[in-house]
């Protein structure tokens, strides 16, 4: 896989970074506004909750400092031996080269009700291994790309404001990601997808969520820190403070600062896709404390 952009000295990796806290920020007042549960339940997420596998292709812990919410970093070697409870979500980056031994513990953790996040290269060294049937990798590896996408299910609670009336966010596919065929639709639900990525690589989903057991799987294409966008049209080339105000979002100094050289296509996908990770993490977290409030009566 390419590592192009992947400096975190570059300037485009700077801006990206920025984008994506002015996206968080658009996100987090968002939901306190649309959702104000799901904010209240990620206002209590502790580290514990959330176990992120270092990648050295993917970020998604950027995105979720992005969101101001904590979590806990530990390499693919520690997976074996760090604690997995089912009120966790278990993120893991591309490219997902964990130890095979602990493949059946990843089965098992969903199984029983934990979460699994995983990105790209991780269809092949995850879940084909571990969830066999479900998902595979077409065998057909994208260019460095950006697709326009679609949202498929669209009364999915986990796409809540994700895509709304006239967003039009672009997303980036890295140098030979992984076009995920659907093996099993009755078990495995489409959430998003993209014509231009059927088109060009011949699969349409770009992120699918998969029940197995009493937990869930989400999985996306290519990666979720995206480090890049096109700028099609008159729309994406506004200032990114023209989102934000399209969203009924005021950003404070700091985040007007932020922002001050990014257009609106810059931020349009970071928020997007920090919305869809918030909306997740605040639907486990909700459930957790739902379930520990029952224990206690």
């Amino acid at each position: 896989m390419a590592t192009s952009g992947k400096d975190k000295g570059n300037g485009r990796w700077a801006a990206r970074e920025r984008a994506y806290s002015v996206g968080g920020r658009i996100a987090r007042e968002q939901m306190r506004r649309e959702a104000p549960l799901g904010e209240e339940a990620l206002r209590r997420v502790a580290a514990s909750d959330i176990v992120v596998v270092e990648g050295c292709y993917d970020r998604i812990q950027l995105v979720l400092g992005a969101l101001e919410l904590p979590h806990t970093s530990i390499r693919a070697d520690q997976l074996g031996r760090t604690r997995l409870g089912t009120d966790q979500l278990l993120v893991i980056n591309c490219p997902g080269h964990v130890p095979e031994r602990v493949i059946p513990r990843i089965r098992d953790f969903v199984e029983r009700g934990g979460s699994l996040f995983t990105t790209d290269w991780a269809l092949r060294h995850v879940l084909e291994p571990a969830f066999p049937g479900l998902v595979e990798f077409n065998e057909r590896p994208t260019a460095d790309d950006v697709v326009r996408i679609e949202v498929k299910a669209g009364d999915n609670p986990f796409l809540k404001g994700v895509l709304e009336d006239g967003d039009d966010p672009q997303w980036w596919l890295e140098s030979s990601s992984y076009p995920i065929r659907v093996l099993d639709p009755d078990r495995v639900e489409v959430l998003i997808t993209s014509r231009e990525l059927e088109d060009r690589y011949g699969e349409a989903p770009v992120a699918v969520l998969i029940r197995y057991g009493q937990g869930e799987i989400f999985h996306m294409i290519s990666h979720y820190f995206l480090q890049r966008t096109e700028l099609r049209n008159a729309r994406h080339q506004q200032p990114a403070a023209a989102f934000a105000a399209g969203k009924g979002v005021v950003l404070e100094p700091a985040m007007q600062a932020a922002a001050a050289d990014l257009s609106l296509g810059d931020v349009e996908s970071a928020a997007s896709s920090s919305r869809w990770l918030a909306n997740i993490v605040a639907d486990k977290k909700r459930k957790a404390l739902g379930r520990r409030g029952r224990r206690t009566r």
